[in-house]
């Protein structure tokens, strides 16, 4: 089968691989129908050092199942599924308690032996306790804004949750790449009277107006926090999703926290400390995130988007096929595109 190979910075290809198979009684393989690039994609598109047998790419994905291990129960082949960014066997004690992303028996796709998202199956660990059967076709008109649930849109409401966002308070989403414009929908969904969007990307802001952002900040820096305060009553907002991941995106999160305050963290954090750390202990702001357990959140978040309540598909600006899954990634590091959206055709499902 064919599927997305990252061999360095800047090095993405299409290799053939060995086809998906089932290796334990929990396994499913499911052909893929839509997958989508992620943001966090580009970490290691700008970063990975050269290696010579690649790194299996993707972590997003809809498909439909083809084939189950002994002791799946939940799912049946043809049925449409919906797989989490990471995998869970929903049953040990830390996935009782809710945070799927740390569970015993979990893990990552694209490591460990395991299919990476892009490409054309997916040998899925844990089947049970991962995916989520979905009550359309394969081809439904949905399926972008279904495939949301796997990643963006999940981690878009888990920062609205860290952050309490509430009816009647003000909330700040800084970033405006997928998750930020996701954080825009929850924070929306969660009733915020006053939403700020910090970023400076005319299409992704009018996309960002459209889902509920109702105030603008294009500066950065000391800028930025000054004009959040300005548009606070120099109080600095209720809640803050924070979905960059950087120094300076932490940094002005932090900031424009008002005292007993939120911040929801959920942009890949890509240094060790965080920033503001006394300001922010003495003004009594929450810190919390982390990855989104994205397979406690899909049945919430499938209603909403099953009757149109939400649309978070319109992220999508890009429909590529696999074979130009390299210029997807170019288009979106170089920010010609917001996200780009996978679709194989029923001829590459089959293979």
């Amino acid at each position: 089968m064919r599927a997305t190979v990252m061999f360095g910075a800047g090095d993405v290809r299409i290799e053939t691989v060995p086809d998906a198979r089932l290796l334990q009684p929990t396994d499913a393989i499911v052909a893929v129908a839509r997958a989508g690039i992620c943001g966090s994609d580009l970490w290691p598109y700008q970063t990975m050092e050269h290696s010579g047998t690649g790194r299996r790419m993707g972590h997003e994905f809809i498909g439909v199942v083809k084939a189950v291990g002994a002791d799946v129960r939940t799912m049946k082949v043809g049925d449409v599924v919906i797989a989490p960014f990471l995998y869970s066997d929903g049953t040990c004690v830390i996935c009782q308690e809710g945070p799927h992303t740390s569970c015993l028996h979990g893990g990552r796709y694209g490591s460990d032996g395991v299919d990476g998202g892009q490409g054309e199956a997916v040998r899925v660990p844990q089947a049970d306790g991962t995916l989520v059967v979905l009550p359309v076709g394969a081809d439904d008109a949905l399926m972008p804004s279904l495939l949301t649930l796997s990643d963006v849109m999940a981690t878009g409401h888990h920062a609205a949750l860290a952050a309490r966002v509430g009816p009647g308070k003000t909330a700040a989403v800084v970033g405006d790449g997928a998750v930020g414009l996701c954080g825009v929908i929850a924070a929306r969904r969660l009733g915020a009277e006053r939403i700020i969007i910090l970023g400076r990307h005319p299409d992704r802001i009018a996309l960002a107006k459209e889902f509920g952002a109702t105030d603008v900040v294009s500066e950065r820096g000391d800028e930025a926090i000054q004009r959040v305060r300005e548009l606070t009553d120099g109080l600095g907002v209720h809640s803050v999703l924070e979905c960059v991941g950087l120094e300076q995106s932490t940094r002005t999160a932090l900031s424009i926290a008002r005292p007993g305050g939120a911040v929801g963290r959920v942009g890949l954090p890509q240094e060790e400390a965080i920033p503001e750390s006394l300001p922010t202990f003495f003004d009594n702001v929450t810190i919390a995130g982390g990855p989104a357990p994205a397979r406690a959140y899909i049945k919430e978040l499938l209603p909403d988007v099953l009757d149109g309540t939400i649309e978070p598909g319109r992220v999508f600006d890009r429909v590529m096929r696999l074979d130009e899954v390299p210029d997807g990634y170019r288009a979106m590091n170089e920010r010609e595109a917001i996200k780009v959206l996978i679709e194989l055709k029923t001829k590459e499902r089959r293979r």
